[in-house]
This record gives structure tokens, C-alpha cells and sequence, in this order.
């Protein structure tokens, strides 16, 4: 008879007799509930597992009849519920003829964990030859590049791997000190730049010259993590290859324009630049150059627009953003910070034309820190400024208010616009306005308009007016006259 029993282990006990029928069959609470073991009483073990594992369970039978118990085999049980799980058992002999005992031990949790770890390993190993794909690539990169590349120890500055154009070109071996070889008014310079490596990432590129015959080399560093520390990556470049480059970049982009066009784009009294689709400058006109206080053309092209905006990490990029996006971008305002310093404010208008790749982006950038102030309001501007500023009150001041102060701004605006037309004459102004000399006198006074009116001038048949006497008999001469 079958019965369950909570015990730790083991976590399946068959009884069988000596000839492999099971008799009885008991499981641990950490069993499941649905195996319906009572189906298996009556049977022959080995119709139970499948036809591999059969033998396996003869072998055990066999090896426990003889010399009293088996050794541990593993094999995939089948019960009667129909669930398969992997049990590892081992049978035992019992005094006398009372029959075989084998006892079975749950390994589901083992083959998981198993499973984890095949699943593990074999992630590993994708990751890990990934890994060599991008060090060949790398190493195919490093050891391709027509510059000289090496790979520096950051804190001594001695030289730990360079490429073969860098022993072509500069003799460099492992344990060269670079810093030495640097010109001693670059030094300072150099250190700098390795500073802000090590703090940013990476560093734009500075002039160096180097060695005995004092050669102009552009130098730029990386910082890369290694072990047992990180290490700088640094290029070297002859400034003439750069100048050859850039050349050869002007002539690219001269040639997409047509010759007529090209002169006209240089005579531009603004700013004008063409970018391609990254935001690389691949042309500019003299105003340009003369806005970024860069000497020639070669000292700006192959370089992103966004270095010379006063935020070179986001107006550049909501510049592009907003033309990638909308094809267009009208008065930009940014500020253009040139190669000594000098801040410019400008408003940037953009276009651009083609698709993909070749998208080309057109830039003008026109100074606007020397605009003249704009003139002062007129009084119609004036007047309609107040009546807006009434307008916004409505709903929150009575009507009654409201009129009465919109009379008082348009009777103002009208003696003033009277006073105007009449050159400054309040007999002429009041005539207009259809009110009496006193009555204008005293809308004059409340508003607290003073202006001078101007005197008539004398009629040529007048008398001259008599000119007061002075002294003790004037009064007496006048009455007397």
C-alpha cells in the first residue's frame, strides 16, 4: 500500500521484491502532490523509466542481490501523473527474502542549476570572442593608421605600445618618454591637454613640435581604461598632412558649387557656412573667418560648427536637431566665441538640401551686437500700447472705469495730435478741437501737457511800443502823455 511520509530524505522509497516488482512506494514532503504513485504497485520497476534507463535499474536489481547494494544511477523516472523527473537512485538488499529497498533522491533542482551554468558558459564564451573580434579589430586599426599612434602610461608618460607609423615616423619604442622629446615651450601646453583627458575622456587637439629639427606635429589624447590603470591613447599628425587634408577638403567643397555662386558667397558682408549632415564645416566665406578670428580656411574646416558657440555641446546640437528636423531654422540666437576670445552675438538662418549622406545645411550668422537701438515709440504706438494695457482689465475693473480712462488716453492723444497740427498755437489747436482757449487751458493743465507756444510774428504797420521811463516822474510822464 502506498502512503506519504515527511521526511527529509530520502525523497522517493520503492519497496520491491526480488524480482523488481514494487510493492510499496513512499515520497518526501518536498515531492510533489499530483505523482499518483498507487498506479505503480503491482508493477515491474523498469516499466516505469523508459527502455535506456531500464537497464540501469536491471543493473541496480542485479548488483543488490549479490553483493547487497548498488551503486548511484541517475535516471529520468516517469510517473504515473505523467511528469518525468530526474531521480538518482541506489538499491539495497534486506535480511533474508524480504525483497530490495531502493531509495531516490530528487536532482530537478540540480539539472536546473545545471542548465544555468551550460547557459552561463556558453554566454561567456560569446562575450568572450566577441571581445577578441573587437581587440583584432582594434589591433588591425592601430596597426593600420597612417598616423602615429601610441599608447602612454598616465601617470609616468613613458611609452608602453606604439604603432608601426609611429616607429616610422618617430622612432618611438616602449619605454620612450614622450615628454622629453616635446619642445619645452609646448610642455606646458601638452600636460594641460592630457589634464582635461583625464577628466573629460578626450581632448581637442593642440600643435606640439617635436625632436631635434623642431617639427610641427598636432597632438590629441584619449583616455582608455587597461589594467593595471588607465593609459592615454595619443595621435600624432604632421601639420603639413593636416594642411594637405584640408586643402584637399576645399577643393571638394568648392567643386560643389558653381564658380559664379562661389564668388558671391565670399563677397556675403554675413557670416555664410556649409555643414554636411554631422555638423562638419565644409566651406566658408571671408566674414566667417573674420567672426571667428581664424586666420585661413584650413584652420576651420573638418571642425563641428558647435565649437565656436558659446555652448559648444548643446547649441550646436539643437541647432542641427531643429534643421534635421524642420528642414529650416530662422534667427537662432546663440554667441559666437572666436579662436582669441572675442564674443559676438549673432542670430543664426539655416536651409537644407539633399537627403542621407549628402545633406549639405547652409548657415548664416549675422551680428547683431551693433544694431542700432530702435527709435523711440511713436505717439500712435503709444496710444494703442495704452489701449491694450486697458483692454487687459476687462473683467477685472467696472465698466464705468474703464470708459472713463479710455476718454482721458483718447482726449489726451487728440489735443496733443491738435497742438501738433497747429505748430504749437492754442488758439489755432482749440479752433480745431472745437473748444474755447480756456476750456483747452485747463485739459492742458490736468493732463500736464506744457508746451510753449510761439510768438506772433510783428505786423509792419504796428507802433513800437513805448519803452517805460525809469525814475521818480514816470508814472506822472505817462499819465501826463
Amino acid at each position: 500500500m502506498t502512503s506519504r511520509v515527511n521526511i527529509a530524505q530520502p525523497d522517493i522509497t520503492l519497496a520491491l521484491d526480488f524480482d523488481g516488482i514494487i510493492r510499496g512506494a513512499t515520497l518526501s514532503g518536498t515531492m510533489p502532490d499530483d505523482l499518483g504513485l498507487n498506479a505503480w504497485v503491482g508493477r515491474r520497476w523498469v516499466e516505469t523509466v523508459e527502455e535506456v534507463a531500464g537497464e540501469k535499474i536491471e543493473r541496480m536489481l542485479e548488483d543488490a542481490r549479490q553483493s547487497g547494494v548498488s551503486a548511484f544511477r541517475q535516471i529520468t523516472q516517469r510517473f504515473p501523473g505523467g511528469r518525468e523527473l530526474p531521480i538518482e537512485y541506489t538499491a539495497v538488499r534486506l535480511g533474508g527474502r524480504a525483497g530490495l529497498i531502493a531509495i531516490g533522491k530528487n536532482l530537478q533542482a540540480v539539472a536546473e542549476l545545471q542548465s544555468r551554468l551550460i547557459a552561463a558558459q556558453q554566454a561567456r564564451e560569446q562575450d568572450y570572442w566577441k571581445l577578441r573580434e573587437i581587440e583584432t579589430r582594434s589591433r588591425l586599426l592601430f596597426d593600420a593608421s597612417t598616423e602615429a599612434v601610441f599608447v602612454m602610461h598616465s601617470e609616468t608618460g613613458k611609452v608602453i605600445e606604439a604603432n608601426p607609423a609611429a616607429i616610422r615616423l618617430l622612432g618611438v619604442a616602449p619605454g620612450w618618454d614622450l615628454v622629453q622629446e616635446i619642445a619645452p615651450r609646448d610642455r606646458a601646453s601638452f600636460a594641460a591637454m592630457l589634464g582635461r583627458a583625464r577628466e573629460q575622456g578626450r581632448a581637442p587637439g593642440i600643435v606640439v613640435h617635436l625632436g631635434q629639427h623642431d617639427a610641427p606635429w598636432t597632438a590629441r589624447a584619449s583616455l582608455m581604461t587597461s589594467e593595471p590603470g588607465p593609459v592615454f591613447l595619443v595621435q600624432l599628425t604632421p601639420v603639413a598632412d593636416l594642411q594637405s587634408r584640408a586643402a584637399d577638403r576645399l577643393r571638394v567643397a568648392a567643386a560643389a558649387l558653381p564658380p559664379p555662386i562661389d564668388a558671391l558667397v565670399e563677397q556675403l558682408p554675413d557670416a555664410f557656412v556649409v555643414l554636411d549632415s554631422r555638423g562638419i564645416v565644409r566651406r566658408v566665406n571671408r566674414a566667417f573667418l573674420d567672426l571667428v578670428q581664424a586666420p585661413t580656411e584650413a584652420a576651420v574646416i573638418g571642425d563641428r560648427i558647435g565649437r565656436w558657440l558659446s555652448r559648444p555641446g548643446a547649441d550646436g546640437a539643437i541647432l542641427l536637431e531643429m534643421v534635421h528636423r524642420h528642414r529650416v531654422a530662422r534667427l537662432f540666437p546663440t554667441t559666437v566665441v572666436g579662436e582669441l576670445g572675442m564674443e559676438t552675438e549673432v542670430e543664426i538662418s539655416a536651409a537644407v538640401t539633399g537627403e542621407g549622406e549628402g545633406r549639405l545645411i547652409g548657415l548664416l550668422l549675422r551680428d547683431v551686437s551693433r544694431r542700432l537701438p530702435l527709435p523711440a515709440q511713436s505717439e500712435d504706438a503709444l496710444l494703442a500700447a495704452a489701449l491694450q494695457s486697458l483692454a487687459s482689465q476687462v473683467g477685472r475693473t467696472p465698466l464705468t472705469t474703464l470708459v472713463r480712462d479710455t476718454t482721458t488716453v483718447l482726449e489726451r492723444h487728440c489735443i496733443q495730435a491738435a497742438l501738433e497740427l497747429a505748430g504749437g498755437k492754442r488758439t489755432h489747436a482749440a479752433e480745431l478741437l472745437g473748444l474755447s482757449r480756456q476750456s483747452l487751458y485747463a485739459k492742458l493743465d490736468r493732463y500736464g501737457i506744457e508746451q510753449d507756444e510761439p510768438a506772433d510774428p510783428p505786423r509792419p504797420d504796428a507802433r513800437p511800443t513805448p519803452r517805460r521811463r525809469e525814475g521818480p516822474h514816470a508814472d506822472a510822464g505817462e499819465a501826463t502823455g
